[in-house]
């Protein structure tokens, strides 16, 4: 039988309140539990030295046995000093993901075909009346040429 050290929900919708219990791991969060050994309110303020109650002798008693802590759980059992965690890093947590990489690389190939097309069309109508001109001049001589003769 797996042992957890885990929190169980009571309290009223929006406030609430948890009794830190000694369960077995298949049971539901809630449900059936071996012994309640302190309580949790996350609805006072941080400093508040009821926001969590531990009986530390009985919590040491089931870690030696062998009980397992969730991870909350585990902080508070470290700020009382009865077992050591180990702070979580996890460095490519802001980093985007492959999905949104992608979307990335994509906005920025549209946005850069996008500058070309708008710089593109501005250079060719500014050279096609340069060369459409000598072309108008070529006929206005000639027509002046037939006119003259």
């Amino acid at each position: 039988m797996a042992l957890k050290i885990r929190l169980a929900r009571a309290g009223s919708k929006k406030r609430p309140f948890y009794h830190i219990v000694i369960a077995d791991a298949r049971s539901p969060r809630d449900g059936r539990f071996i012994e309640r050994i302190g309580s949790y309110d996350p609805m006072l303020p941080k400093d508040s030295g009821a926001r969590v109650k531990l009986d530390a002798e009985r919590a040491q008693h089931w870690l030696s046995v062998g009980a397992q802590a969730t991870d909350r759980v585990a902080r508070f059992l470290d700020a009382a000093g009865l077992m050591k965690r180990v702070p979580k890093s996890n460095p490519k947590k802001a980093e985007p993901g492959e999905k949104a990489k992608e979307r990335a690389e994509e906005k920025a190939k549209k946005a850069a075909e996008l500058v070309a097309a708008e710089a593109a069309p501005a250079e060719i109508p500014a050279e096609a009346p340069a060369e459409q001109a000598p072309a108008a001049e070529a006929e206005t001589a000639a027509a002046e040429e037939a006119t003259a003769e």
